[in-house]
């Protein structure tokens, strides 16, 4: 007896099974793909708004010789920059200072070890480079106090170093994204030789400050309300004229403040480090860089804008991009901006900060780097880097001198 078609074909009859086949898993992996879309779109969103927890240690050690005092790493284009660094490893849990590079060969680069602070650094197979540097206020070997500032959401602790005279001049620096007070470390010394107290302050969600509601970040449009509350703390420990001093995410929120404090009229510049002058254009850029399609990128971008997105990251309000554009916004801005931003920097591009500094070459002051990599411009060459902020304060017009 002949065997029926449809035992031929596996239970399913001609032709038309093999094509039905071919469409169901067609749409199978139609939907495994929109799915995975969807899930990489909502992941990257609530990454963006979310506080890290934990840095990723991107650099392999391949050699500690204790003996020459030198640490050998895998050659990476952050392993292989000139200059001195931090260097967190066993998973933060031991820190040490290096120095610059001694050698470089096929896949490896040799650099100082010029201290190890804590742990041991023998065993370390894994690490991230960092650009703090100084860990504690002390190391700077001048003094400082701590202080809490009064915010909205309770106190937050600070740095105050005093100027070496009248306290008239202060300078408000404000970390990164991911980054704590100790980022701004390296530039108390040139504020004070121009006569500056430094106020490092914290922020909502840094791990030192308390916690908005949400924990989660407002990309500068929430944490702008902590730095009018060290403006306010300045003025009432007798501040005259304050500049602010933003470092990459930083950045964006001090320029935030300067657009929407109340307090603004004591402040006469703003010095930028790497800084965030879109998001939009930022976002893209580390989008491209994980090789995502845009498709995720955008879609990310919309969650965090949108109000219906909030139930995604978890955000008590939408993010609105458009009011964190300052190129778009350029002829918002009127006070004197430094900005310090290199075109290799790798994580925030410089696209940014050279449109800002074309669209109001009336009040920006551009000061650009090559090699040096994210927020580590100081690390990368001290000297030049300290020396842009000490001429452009040295040019800074008092504000009871400005022309209005």
């Amino acid at each position: 007896m002949p065997v029926p078609s449809s035992r031929r074909n596996g239970g399913v009859s001609g032709g038309r099974g093999a094509a039905g086949i071919v469409v169901g898993l067609a749409a199978g992996v139609g939907l495994l793909t929109l799915a995975a879309t969807a899930y990489a779109t909502t992941y990257i969103a609530r990454v963006v708004v979310t506080p890290p927890t934990r840095r990723r240690q991107d650099q392999l050690v391949l050699a500690v010789d204790e003996a020459e005092g030198t640490i050998t790493l895998r050659d990476t284009p952050d392993a292989s920059v000139a200059g001195r660094y931090g260097l967190w490893f066993g998973r933060e849990t031991g820190y040490a200072l290096v120095g610059d590079v001694v050698r470089r060969e096929i896949g490896t680069v040799t650099r100082t070890l010029d201290e190890v602070r804590f742990g041991d650094i023998r065993s370390a197979r894994r690490c991230r480079l960092s650009g703090w540097y100084y860990l504690e206020p002390e190391e700077l070997s001048l003094p400082v106090h701590g202080v809490t500032i009064a915010t909205s959401l309770g106190q937050a602790p600070a740095w105050h170093f005093p100027a070496d005279g009248p306290e008239d001049k202060w300078v408000i620096q404000v970390h990164g994204r991911g980054a704590r007070r100790q980022e701004g470390l390296r530039t108390v010394h040139a504020f004070r030789e121009q006569g500056y107290s430094s106020l490092l302050i914290s922020y909502r969600n840094d791990g030192d400050a308390p916690d908005s509601e949400d924990r989660r970040y407002g990309l500068g449009g929430t944490e702008w309300l902590d730095v009018e509350a060290a403006i306010d703390f300045a003025i009432d420990h007798g501040a005259k004229e304050i500049v602010l001093m933003g470092w990459s995410m930083g950045g964006a929120i001090v320029l935030q403040a300067a657009m929407r404090s109340r307090s603004i009229e004591r402040v006469t510049g703003i010095v930028l480090e790497s800084p965030v002058i879109d998001w939009i254009d930022t976002l893209k850029f580390q989008a491209d860089g994980l090789r995502l399609p845009p498709l995720i990128s955008h879609g990310a971008l919309h969650i965090i804008g949108s109000e219906w997105g909030k139930a995604v990251t978890g955000q008590s309000a939408a993010i609105d991009f458009a009011s964190m554009d300052f190129v778009t916004r350029a002829k918002d801005l009127s006070l004197p901006i430094l900005i310090l931003h290199s075109d290799d920097d790798g994580f925030v591009p410089s696209t940014g900060s050279r449109a800002l500094a074309d669209a109001r070459p009336d009040i920006v002051t551009f000061e650009p780097f090559t090699e040096a990599k994210h927020t580590k411009l100081w690390n990368y060459d001290e000297e030049r880097f300290n020396r842009a902020i000490v001429d452009w304060l040295g040019a800074l017009v008092p504000r009871d001198q400005a022309t209005v």
